[in-house]
């Protein structure tokens, strides 16, 4: 039975589909497949083919980027770098690398090149 609490699936809009992949490529140093699906544009991020969270950037005429609202949170193995080429590559930190409570690792937010806020998470 999978984990009721844990999310499968995320998109993060987009208004330029092309600006955002080539943004979170190289934020991130993994490259996205890209895909239609149901009308709309999508960029994939890798997940392996297993069953875990993964999500796609996505331009829809009904989604728009925005700093509101939800706001997902990317594991990386080492948060610095990642925050730095985002910087780097146009995106605004909002939040700079932050410890959490005992050992729960590192986290930081960033506006991306779309207009969004977006987390990013890691163990050291």
């Amino acid at each position: 039975m999978l984990n009721p609490n844990v999310p499968a699936w995320f998109e993060i809009s987009t208004a330029d589909l092309d600006r955002a992949v080539r943004f979170y490529e190289a934020v991130l140093e993994v490259k996205l497949a890209r895909e239609q699906m149901g009308g709309n544009s999508m960029a994939v991020f890798p997940y392996g083919g297993k069953p875990n969270t993964s999500g796609a950037l996505i331009r829809a005429e009904d989604c728009e980027p925005s700093v509101q609202g939800c706001v997902v949170y990317l594991s990386v193995d080492d948060l610095q770098p990642v925050l730095e080429r985002a910087i780097a590559l146009g995106g605004d930190s909002i939040v700079p690398r932050t410890a959490l409570p005992g050992d729960m690792g590192y986290f930081a937010q960033f506006i991306d090149s779309e207009g969004n806020r977006v987390g990013l998470w890691s163990p050291k």
